[in-house]
């Protein structure tokens, strides 16, 4: 597991509470900033997925 795919998971976690945090005060705005964070956790996530099957096709040893 590489940076980005921790960081954008905990990113998706924070954004998922940040969303249910302002369900429960009626804030649309903190719903909205926690929709936005688990977007880009995600997206940050993925680009972490990229690299490490990036990393991952170049230790394996080339086909004989």
């Amino acid at each position: 597991m590489n940076k980005d795919q921790v960081k954008g998971s905990i990113k998706e976690v924070a954004g998922k509470i940040q969303e249910k945090t302002g369900e429960l005060t009626g804030s649309d705005k903190q719903q909205i900033k926690g929709m936005k964070n688990q977007v880009e956790g995600k997206i940050q996530k993925g680009i972490g997925d990229v690299k490490e099957a990036v990393d991952d096709a170049n230790d394996t040893p080339p086909p004989r």
